[in-house]
């Protein structure tokens, strides 16, 4: 999820590293969700990795990790969905309901 802080890297917080590198990892047209991220690294802290994508998840795909629903960051539906069609992620839903990504078809196992 966007946001303007600038520390990861440098922060010397060797979760919140991990947790970007997982996220970077992550191929174009591909999601994982908040639990997948944490299970690749062992852990079952996936609000911890919104934690972490909050605060400094600019730098990195953010649009790439959705909620266990599939449903995209809450308050960043319509640029996610921008990033969704440009990179040709499966989606269902939209029109009058909301979309949400297609887990069976976009979801990167992390390997």
């Amino acid at each position: 999820m966007p946001s303007t802080s600038d520390g990861a890297a440098g922060a010397g917080d060797d979760f919140a590293s991990r947790v970007l590198a997982v996220v970077e990892s992550i191929p174009p047209g591909r999601v994982m969700t908040y639990g997948d991220v944490a299970a690749a690294l062992g852990s079952r802290a996936s609000r911890m990795v919104g934690q972490v994508m909050a605060y400094y998840g600019a730098a990195v795909p953010w649009w790439r990790v959705v909620r266990a629903s599939g449903h995209p960051p809450v308050n960043h539906e319509h640029i996610a969905l921008q990033h969704y069609r440009a990179e040709g992620t499966p989606l269902l839903g939209g029109g009058d309901r909301p979309y949400r990504v297609d887990l069976t078809a976009a979801r990167h196992d992390g390997a």
